[in-house]
């Protein structure tokens, strides 16, 4: 008989029922939507990038699909801090799940002040979104392209946070393995690998428009995949604290994939869109089989590569 209990993965002290994440961004603003995740086979809950005051986000038409994914240009909308993390606190008062509060900001002071509000929350750790691109015509390039202002943002924040500190960094920059060892001397407990590639654009070729009303925005889906395994699998060498892998997961043979690149969590986005989110019990049923299939007890057991 399988046991979904195989499955179970640490996370910074808490029990997860399986080591798949929720995507920031995906049914996570409401209380409800998360625990449908939960319910649905999700083991870690991220939720939607929050900021200080709420944010409209751009106008639409904001997202659309390509034959390798998605493209977006959301422009961060969400509630704002106060009111997302009602919800947080809403959420955990109904589930036991692991809850990751995420944040963006664009100066350190302002990561200070969100890191402040979140200490108050009952959520689990802390999400630094350093590397959102659907806002780069507002404020120019992600701040996970600097080593240097990863360092000094982490830092701060790590003098100050009482929960697990998680940097989530951009793979629109060269030097990623670098800044991602410089999250991790900085105190970072945990690397979100990687944001959606680009900005890229999509071409609406019979009205003679770009398919969103932004024109340029962030790719994620399967195209992003190989980008997102070869990073985690390269970063992973480099450092000893944890990496959620994230960009592309549509099946469990695609998490396989991330756990043995390095990834220690899987998190799943896009593939909400494409198969509601009954996905997260298909993976997780995929991921079971598995391991019973090749005789393995823990999901701990798939080791990453050498």
């Amino acid at each position: 008989m399988k046991k979904s209990g195989i499955l179970q993965t640490d996370f910074f002290g808490k029990l997860a029922n399986s080591p798949l994440v929720l995507a920031s961004g995906v049914i996570d603003v409401s209380y409800s939507g998360m625990l449908r995740a939960v319910e649905a086979g999700c083991g870690i809950v991220t939720m939607k990038s929050l900021t200080l005051e709420p944010r409209k986000g751009h106008n639409g038409p904001v997202v659309a699909e390509f034959a390798g994914g998605f493209i977006n240009s959301m422009g961060l909308c969400n509630p704002g801090i106060d009111s997302g993390l009602k919800e947080a606190d809403d959420f955990k008062n109904r589930s036991d799940a692991p809850l990751i509060a995420s944040v963006f900001a664009i100066s350190t002071d302002d990561f200070i002040a969100l890191t402040r509000k979140v200490n108050d929350s009952k959520a689990d750790a802390i999400e630094l979104n350093l590397s959102c691109p659907n806002v780069a015509d507002e404020y120019g390039i992600p701040l996970a392209a600097s080593k240097e202002k990863v360092t000094e943002i982490v830092l701060e924040v790590k003098k100050i946070s009482r929960l697990p500190v998680i940097a989530k960094l951009s793979p629109n920059t060269y030097n990623v393995p670098e800044i991602a060892k410089a999250a991790e001397n900085a105190g970072a407990d945990a690397l979100t690998l990687i944001n959606t590639l680009g900005p890229g654009m999509v071409i609406n070729i019979h009205a003679r428009k770009p398919m969103i009303l932004n024109k340029f925005g962030g790719i994620s889906g399967a195209a992003i995949k190989p980008v997102a395994l070869k990073l985690i699998y390269q970063i992973s060498k480099l450092i000893d604290i944890p990496i959620i892998g994230t960009g592309g997961v549509l099946n469990a043979d695609d998490a396989i994939e991330f756990l043995m690149a390095g990834a220690k969590y899987v998190s799943i986005g896009t593939a909400v869109y494409y198969h509601g989110i009954e996905v997260f019990t298909e993976i997780r049923e995929g991921l079971i089989n598995y391991l019973t299939t090749n005789n393995l007890s823990s999901i701990e057991d798939i080791l990453p590569l050498s």
